[in-house]
């Protein structure tokens, strides 16, 4: 579980690194780029916490953790190329996805580990409060907003699943 959750984190910094590194070189986007740098940060706090836990319970990190940083940014550069509303239905689709994997792990924790459910619990809210976020700055204007939700989220499904694995 913890495994996972790391590779999200360390998935979503990129993303938001890589939409960053587009739009900060466009000028006119710097309210973009500051909204995007908050949204960062705090997957950059979520990093770190899982990293620690990671660290505490002997536990090593994914396999895949080269592929997601390279796949994040990328997806994050190519969204953002595609436009400010392009970048925010990524970060709906991503943060749908990974609300929902927090709900059931949530729900899988039961009274086990009190401490990690209420760090999930609080993350998820964060990640509601980014997704929602997204969705006010227009994720669903996005030309071809249900095909781009639809593809990422599978994508982000099928990199929880193999994380979990590998």
């Amino acid at each position: 579980m913890l495994r996972v959750d790391h590779a999200g984190e360390y998935g979503a910094v990129n993303i938001y690194r890589g939409q960053r590194a587009v739009f900060e070189k466009l000028r006119g986007k710097e309210r973009l780029s500051a909204l995007l740098e908050e949204m960062e940060d705090g997957e950059q706090h979520h990093l770190e916490t899982f990293d620690k836990l990671l660290t505490e319970r002997n536990i090593r990190p994914t396999l895949f953790s080269p592929i997601w940083n390279a796949a994040g940014f990328a997806l994050g550069a190519g969204t953002a190329l595609l436009g400010e509303k392009a970048a925010m239905a990524c970060t709906s689709a991503v943060e749908d996805v990974i609300e929902k994997h927090y709900a059931e792990q949530i729900e899988e924790l039961g009274d086990e580990e009190p401490e990690i459910k209420a760090t999930i619990t609080q993350f998820r809210a964060e990640e509601i409060e980014h997704h929602d976020t997204a969705i006010e700055e227009g994720a669903e204007e996005a030309f071809g907003y249900s095909v781009l939700k639809g593809l990422i989220g599978t994508g982000c499904r099928i990199a929880i699943r193999l994380s979990e694995k590998i």
